[in-house]
């Protein structure tokens, strides 16, 4: 299984196995990680799940759609490497994949 890290707002570094299939946020919430709130469960529609994806792995992600870019701009500090982990679909090639967790408890 592909490992994922998470490195939350506290400087926690969690590496963790996700299965391929599931998405990095159904991968955070089954490994208790803090900071992805989930709201909407994955249907890309609260941004709870926002992320900011490691430099170099910003390139090996496929390119987000209309609607995860539309809802990012609900996002608190959006920026260029922001993603919601809820559209990302966790594969092989994303083992050692670096996901810095945002603030979203705000």
């Amino acid at each position: 299984m592909p490992k994922i890290i998470y490195l939350t707002p506290d400087g926690t570094r969690h590496e963790v196995e996700v299965e391929n299939g599931y998405s990095v946020m159904e991968g955070a919430i089954n490994n208790n990680i803090d900071g992805i709130v989930a709201e909407c469960g994955g249907a890309c529609a609260c941004a709870t799940c926002h992320s900011y994806i490691d430099d170099s792995w910003k390139d090996k992600l496929a390119a987000m759609d209309d609607m995860e870019d539309s809802m990012l701009d609900a996002a608190f500090e959006r920026k260029a490497n922001s993603r919601l982990t809820c559209q990302i679909e966790v594969s092989d090639a994303l083992d050692g994949l670096i996901v810095h967790v945002a603030e979203n408890d705000y």
